[in-house]
């Protein structure tokens, strides 16, 4: 006698993560140069991640149609005018540590600037610790290529089984002059090759900026500054490609305004933040190009992150 037996795949499924506990800091505004608190707390499940202004009592949903500001960092405002700036390397180290759902408690209008990268973020993340919640985790499939131009900037996004990412900059100054870089984002790669990138500027440009009310709270303590043909901070650089590291941080951190994780490739030339989000509002434009999902099986390793994974998963059973 013989019996048909039916074999059913297991299929994991990742889910969502939020904090699973509350953390603080302090640290200066880059641009406003004011003294900022910022707590970092654990959120429900499918609620995002919110910046919450407790000087002013009001929630501002961390998302890329609500991007006002693109000129010197990305800026957020709600429906009734409130705003919250500089949200990019703090959104990177929440992308970057696979965080899905966040309350971001902060006194002021700016994020603070730390040491100009995302790593005290991500410092902040591991102390307070990872959950994982009862919801798979939600993320967007790109279909089809999108490309757009914002001056010199070129970005596009194309299909893809995980998040990569290839950038390349150009400046005329010596010191930086063209660099490229690709990086999947597996493996603990963001924690190691691009969280502890920092933000840079030029000299020359520091009496426009502040003149123009900006950048009040720049130093080489948040900043890589470059004079000429030299980098002036004790220590040079982190990376010996620090500046395209940085673009990149940057990159992933305007992404993840998308609401979720973008499986697919990114790419971009001279890319800034306007180009970023101009890039997300033409992906979400064409509703044929996108689309949302969950991730099944080894795909979910190879889409994260592996630097702040829990180790639990849903397991779902599949004919």
């Amino acid at each position: 006698m013989l019996l048909n037996l039916e074999v059913k795949k297991e299929k994991k499924i990742t889910r969502q993560r939020t904090l699973r506990k509350q953390i603080a800091c302090r640290g200066i505004a880059l641009h406003s140069g004011q003294d900022v608190s910022l707590t970092l707390k654990p959120a429900p499940a499918n609620t995002g991640v919110t910046l919450y202004r407790t000087d002013v009592e009001a929630n501002v949903p961390a998302r890329w149609d609500l991007v006002v500001d693109t000129r010197m960092c990305t800026v957020l405002s709600n429906n009734e005018g409130v705003t919250v700036s500089t949200v990019e390397h703090l959104m990177a180290a929440l992308a970057g540590c696979g965080i899905d759902n966040a309350k971001v408690e902060l006194n002021a209008s700016e994020v603070p600037i730390m040491d100009g990268s995302s790593e005290p973020f991500v410092r902040m993340i591991e102390k307070a610790g990872v959950v994982e919640q009862s919801v798979p985790r939600r993320v967007i499939r790109v279909h089809k290529a999108i490309k757009v131009k914002v001056g010199g900037a070129e970005v596009s996004i194309e299909p893809g089984d995980s998040i990569k990412l290839s950038l390349e900059i150009e400046f005329q100054s010596k010191v930086i002059s063209h660099q490229a870089l690709s990086l999947g984002l597996f493996n603990g790669s963001f924690r190691k090759e691009l969280s502890s990138a920092r933000t840079f500027g030029f000299l020359d440009e520091v009496k426009q900026l502040r003149a123009a009310g900006l950048a009040k709270g720049g130093s080489l303590e948040n900043a890589v500054v470059v004079s000429g043909d030299k980098v002036l901070n004790e220590g040079g650089l982190r990376f010996d490609d620090e500046f395209v590291r940085h673009k990149m941080l940057d990159a992933l951190g305007d992404l993840y305004l998308a609401g979720a994780p973008i499986i697919g490739c990114f790419k971009g030339a001279k890319s800034g933040h306007a180009a970023n989000n101009a890039l997300l509002r033409a992906l979400f434009a064409d509703e044929n190009a996108w689309s949302y999902d969950v991730l099944r099986g080894e795909e979910s390793d190879r889409a994260m992150d592996g630097g702040l994974h829990a180790q639990s998963e849903i397991v779902v059973s599949t004919p």
